[in-house]
């Protein structure tokens, strides 16, 4: 069974910076691409950035130039680097792989 567990979240001030982390878990993780998206209250789930195993990544308009997408495959661990934070970018944060769902961190930016 796959687990994605994620961390790093917490509370800034715009213009701050987070990194967050997913370890994955159960699978071959150097073979599937991650997706990290972001949930809003009372928002729909909105896609972020996403890795694949070559190192290739794709990043949403709203987060380009200022989020970056890494991957450790050692570590089985995909990183989140977030730098110049909005309040826009409040929201819990997952990670995904195949058909298997973080629990999220919180990221909440203050203005």
């Amino acid at each position: 069974q796959v687990h994605l567990v994620e961390s790093g979240g917490g509370s800034v001030q715009a213009g701050g910076s987070l990194r967050l982390s997913c370890v994955v878990s159960g699978t071959i993780f150097s073979t599937d691409a991650v997706d990290w998206y972001r949930q809003a209250p009372r928002n729909q789930r909105d896609f972020v950035a996403q890795i694949y195993p070559s190192g290739a990544t794709l990043y949403s308009n709203s987060v380009k130039g200022r989020f970056t997408v890494t991957r450790d495959n050692a570590k089985n661990t995909v990183y989140l680097q977030m730098n110049s934070l909005e309040p826009e970018d409040t929201g819990n944060y997952t990670c995904h792989m195949g058909r298997s769902w973080g629990q999220g961190t919180q990221v909440t930016v203050s203005s």
